[in-house]
């Protein structure tokens, strides 16, 4: 969608708190452990290239996305480092990746030997970290017969420059670590059978990182903690403690753009889910569910100048309404999620209400809703 710079909806995006949770991170590591920032999906909808850029001035080793595009946009912006997909990419764009210094995940020995064959018709070489499934259930090699004969088929194989080993974490966020150290078993009996040499073997991510310590990982994969999010963070169950303070850095704001008065027995919204029982005052904010603001935030209340304000009917395809407590000026600003984790409209109480996780609502503010970047 194009970004809608005349109208006042927009998400800010706090680059010192980015900043001072990558230095917390980094301090944070073991000794010579380095660590990835992954930047996939936008930065969690922060914005990847600004995002890139800090995590560069601070001794981000790399990066890690989930598609090749993203990788590739962060090529075109000049961002030179290491960078790593983590899904499975079509073996014929291998050539791509390989011109643009991108490495690649293998899922199992079938893609490698399809990748191959586009390689060596244009003599390239790719860098690749292979993928072990250690219980996620999602890619990667699982069998013992398989990751050997994989093995095998990469030494003295010149079109692949063995870069890294990894698997992905199921339940690192959780209080119960049953799963997470078989998970671990699992991996170290995978790392066991290697025969080629990767240059990084990891398992650590946000997660694992600021909730458990002494795992072998060469590289920290650090995804959501860079945008002051707690990773433990659910509907369900108390947020774990992280090993160091997260700072929050999104917020969303727009403002009032029309306030009236409806009567008793008017309506708002499609449907009509709210009917007025007396005088109401309603004010509209340009902000609806093709923005990422889904029709689940109804009854949510939002910031309007100082007073905290319920969402009321449905809201729209590009707008919402709320219920006033007193008439305001068009022009009142609305905070719709707060960055200060205190606040009752702050990203998680949102992810709450509507039953999901923070990444979630982040991710689904979309690419109409300018991105404002300051450093506070």
């Amino acid at each position: 969608m194009v970004p809608g710079y005349h109208r006042p909806a927009v998400v800010k995006v706090n680059l010192g708190a980015i900043r001072r949770n990558l230095e917390n991170e980094i301090k944070h590591l073991a000794p010579g452990q380095k660590m990835l920032a992954v930047v996939k999906a936008n930065a969690y909808g922060h914005g990847a290239v600004e995002v890139a850029k800090v995590a560069t001035e601070v001794g981000a080793a790399g990066f890690c996305v989930a598609i090749l595009d993203e990788a590739l946009q962060l090529r075109r912006a000049d961002i030179v480092k290491p960078i790593l997909v983590l899904g499975v990419v079509s073996p014929e764009y291998a050539p791509i990746a390989a011109v643009n210094d991108v490495s690649l995940t293998v899922p199992n020995l079938e893609w490698l030997k399809e990748a191959e064959k586009y390689l060596a018709k244009e003599n390239l070489q790719l860098k690749i970290h292979l993928g072990i499934d250690s219980g996620m259930g999602r890619i990667g090699f699982s069998e013992d017969e398989d990751f050997i004969a994989a093995n095998k088929f990469l030494e003295n194989n010149d079109h692949f420059f063995v870069e890294g080993m990894f698997a992905h974490f199921a339940s690192a966020d959780s209080a119960d670590e049953t799963y997470f150290k078989h998970q671990c078993e699992k991996f170290n009996h995978m790392k066991s059978l290697l025969t080629v040499k990767p240059k990084w073997i990891h398992v650590d991510n946000t997660a694992a990182s600021i909730f458990h310590e002494g795992i072998k990982s060469d590289l920290v994969r650090f995804g959501i903690g860079i945008y002051g999010l707690n990773p433990s963070s659910n509907p369900d169950s108390p947020d774990l403690n992280p090993a160091f303070k997260l700072e929050p850095a999104l917020s969303f704001e727009s403002e009032l753009t029309h306030v009236k008065t409806i009567h008793k027995g008017d309506g708002v919204g499609y449907g009509s889910t709210f009917v007025a029982d007396k005088d109401t005052i309603i004010g509209t904010v340009p902000v609806g569910y093709a923005d990422g603001w889904i029709r689940k935030f109804q009854g949510f209340k939002v910031k309007v100048g100082d007073k905290y304000c319920p969402i009321v009917g449905r809201i729209c395809m590009d707008q919402f309404m709320v219920k006033l407590p007193e008439k305001m000026p068009v022009g009142t600003k609305v905070v719709i999620i707060s960055n200060n984790p205190a606040d009752p409209n702050n990203i998680k109480a949102a992810a709450d209400y509507v039953d999901t996780i923070h990444y979630e609502v982040a991710c689904l503010l979309g690419d109409r809703l300018p991105r404002v970047y300051y450093e506070k």
